[in-house]
């Protein structure tokens, strides 16, 4: 339980903060033990948690956030201020309330005596298992200012790779969804409209014009039912693609897709060397470190592989071993991990792979927003001319027949 108190110690200054204790009682007698007098204490559990909980679902912690705060936490601590004190000025200025009760959380944690790894392998969902085993390695060779800098470039190289991607994806998905909303409403509102005057002079008219006709007259009378459909339909996808199974599936199969497939998998190839290569770098050992990757390299594909080459390790092989015998895994990779092992310079052959895949993903990326652009176009206007060619055509023939 928490517990905000007012304490008064020997010199008589007033003193506040949050105490973690199992009773009110027990919260007591931490503080007098610490050589503080107790004025008040009030149960926090709560409300804190109630406050945290709305907080985490309304706003959560991005990775550029954690870029910025591990920034600023290293140029702190470079300046020899306080562990504490620089977590609390941060607290302070962070805008994200969330994260503010979580490095408040953190600062009292610290303050308690427990290490900074240790009170950051509390809040799982915002410091992963990454940040907090090079935090601790950081601890243990008191390089700790040198680990927090280093956590920040890793957590900057795959926030880069991230927002490439969705930048590249976002502009022809906004395009499309557009497009596809307002083809449904001049289908469904504006062409029936306009296909009375070829009902009411009863033509002869093409099937690709009759094939219009029929669908702008259903989706008039059932625009409710197609709107509930693709809602439960996208819902459903949604649902179970977060189910284990439906995660499974998705993971195994975005490789399939054209182009996407592509960068997915140099996307995940990237990040498995890079945090892998940064991990050993640090001194973690090759199965703990293995073990780490796969619970952050966020494909379940790339899970098994890292599972199988874990396996391998741990029967005294080598990983490149399983990484060969893996269809996600490029042979080049494969050969690159087999010379560092041999020759002793894994970390060195990682951080080579990395760079080399987060190139590829940069090049990848830009050429398909250029492919994107004239597929974007050519698709918009088949749309027109289908309409053009199938309704307005036929209008200005009957039209000009009674002219």
């Amino acid at each position: 339980m928490k517990f905000a108190f007012k304490a008064k110690n020997a010199e008589g200054i007033i003193r506040e903060g949050v105490v973690d204790a199992e009773s009110r009682d027990a919260a007591s007698l931490l503080l007098q033990r610490n050589g503080l007098l107790p004025i008040s204490l009030r149960d926090e559990s709560g409300r804190s948690l109630v406050t945290k909980d709305l907080a985490r679902i309304w706003e959560g912690v991005s990775r550029k956030e954690l870029v910025a705060f591990f920034r600023q936490l290293g140029v702190l601590i470079e300046a020899k201020v306080p562990v504490t004190a620089s977590l609390m000025a941060i607290a302070e200025e962070t805008e994200n309330s969330y994260f503010r009760i979580i490095l408040k959380e953190v600062k009292d944690d610290v303050d308690d005596g427990a290490s900074l790894s240790d009170a950051f392998a509390k809040h799982a969902d915002v410091f992963s298992p990454l940040t907090v085993n090079l935090i601790h390695a950081g601890e243990v060779s008191g390089g700790l200012q040198h680990s927090i800098l280093f956590v920040a470039d890793t957590l900057e190289r795959d926030y880069y790779l991230v927002s490439k991607i969705k930048g590249a994806l976002y502009y022809p998905a906004f395009v499309l969804g557009v497009s596809a909303i307002i083809g449904f409403l001049v289908i469904t509102f504006i062409i029936p409209k306009i296909t009375v005057i070829l009902k009411d002079f009863n033509q002869s008219l093409p099937w690709y014009t009759k094939a219009i006709i029929a669908t702008s007259d259903f989706l008039s009378a059932y625009w409710w039912t197609v709107v509930a459909g693709v809602v439960v339909v996208v819902a459903s996808f949604v649902y179970y693609i977060r189910t284990p199974d439906g995660k499974k599936t998705w993971d195994e199969q975005i490789f399939s897709i054209p182009i996407v497939g592509r960068i997915a998998q140099y996307v995940y190839v990237a990040r498995l060397s890079e945090n892998l290569g940064v991990l050993l770098n640090g001194g973690i050992p090759i199965i703990r470190s293995l073990s780490i990757v796969s619970n952050i390299v966020g494909n379940m594909a790339f899970q098994a592989v890292i599972a199988d080459a874990t396996e391998e390790v741990r029967k005294g092989g080598n990983m490149s071993t399983a990484f060969f015998r893996s269809k996600q895994i490029p042979h080049l990779v494969s050969q690159m991990v087999r010379i560092g092992e041999e020759s002793g310079t894994i970390s060195v052959i990682l951080k080579s792979v990395s760079g080399f895949y987060s190139q590829e993903v940069d090049g990848m990326t830009n050429n398909l927003t250029a492919l994107l652009e004239p597929v974007l176009i050519v698709v918009l206007g088949i749309g027109v001319a289908i309409l053009v060619v199938g309704i307005l055509l036929p209008i200005y023939n009957v039209v000009g027949s009674y002219a």
